[in-house]
């Protein structure tokens, strides 16, 4: 019996030490979210154009990305899996298309990609790179995360897939700010 109790007890000491934690070099200094600059219909996908107070009272994640980056679209089903997971919570998908080719700034060529890949969240069309310039953004894909609150609390960059370390650092995180 005391052999049970010392697996039990070393099985749940490995789940604390091996549990993944937020990386604190994600989070990052807060500051409010910045205003949308795409404000017509006609650079909104999926959405009509939004305001950031509409989004106070949800946790925002906004993707930073562009359709010829396979790092992108190889997210795309984790993304599409969370928004799945979370459709009942105060939670929010937001895509930011920036396009790093001259052919990515056609809106019908980014709505035929979004269906593609199933993207049902609102994306807007960033093809000046004020958006990308106002986060200070440098790469594709870029999530950041957004409290309740509209202020940006975390950034995690690259390519990000169901069930590793960094989805789960996201998704935690993403909890974390859904419980405050």
């Amino acid at each position: 019996m005391k052999s049970l109790f010392i697996m039990i007890g070393m099985a749940a000491l490995t789940f604390v030490l091996l549990k993944p934690s937020i990386n604190a070099a994600n989070a990052i200094e807060p500051f409010p979210l910045p205003e949308f600059t795409q404000t017509e219909q006609n650079q909104w996908l999926k959405s009509k154009p939004l305001k950031v107070d509409e989004l106070r009272g949800k946790v925002v994640l906004m993707d930073i990305w562009t359709f010829a980056c396979w790092n992108c679209y190889r997210s795309f089903p984790w993304l599409t899996d969370l928004e799945t997971r979370l459709s009942g919570a105060d939670f929010q998908v937001i895509g930011i298309h920036t396009p790093e080719f001259d052919y990515e700034k056609k809106r019908s060529a980014v709505l035929a990609k979004m269906n593609e890949f199933g993207l049902e969240h609102p994306v807007m069309l960033d093809n000046d790179f004020k958006y990308w310039k106002r986060l200070n953004n440098q790469y594709w894909p870029t999530y950041y995360l957004i409290d309740k609150k509209g202020m940006v609390r975390y950034r995690f960059i690259g390519e990000t897939h169901a069930n590793t370390t960094k989805a789960m650092q996201i998704e935690q995180a993403i909890e974390t700010l859904l419980n405050e």
